[in-house]
């Protein structure tokens, strides 16, 4: 599996406009991260919303927004990602920001298999309690 380069979370956003990839770097940054969770199953991309959600087994538990990597969070595993300071995901919409519970996967997680598995597999389990809880 072939590296790809991507912006990665920091502690500001205004370098999204200097490093937002074309959208053929975007689809081969999606493709690379689908390949990097096959591990924990059958992991898929579906374009949406000007980005691409991340599915497995029907849920989605990641989003891939202006070349970003999301992964979903809940109030199991939320603080995992704040400890790191990584960034909640953030959307403009008529002139206001809506956050949404997805944070920035950590740098690590996107160059080592091992730490993708354990943090796509955290996002996964907030999906499934998600999912779970709006069954009721």
């Amino acid at each position: 599996m072939r590296r790809v380069s991507a912006s990665l979370c920091a502690s500001s956003r205004d370098r999204l406009a200097i490093n937002m990839p074309t959208s053929s770097k975007e689809k081969e940054f999606v493709t690379y991260v689908v390949e990097l969770m096959q591990p924990i199953g059958a992991v898929s991309a579906k374009r949406m919303f000007g980005g691409y959600g991340i599915f497995l087994d029907g849920l989605m538990f990641a989003l891939v927004a202006e070349g970003l990597l999301y992964l979903k969070a809940d109030s199991e595993t939320e603080n995992e990602f704040e400890a790191k300071g990584l960034e909640r995901f953030k959307y403009n919409k008529k002139g206001r920001e809506y956050s949404m519970s997805y944070y920035c996967a950590p740098e690590e997680a996107l160059e080592d298999i091992d730490e993708m598995n354990a943090w796509a597999g955290r996002s996964f389990g907030a999906a499934l309690r998600a999912a779970a809880r709006k069954r009721g």
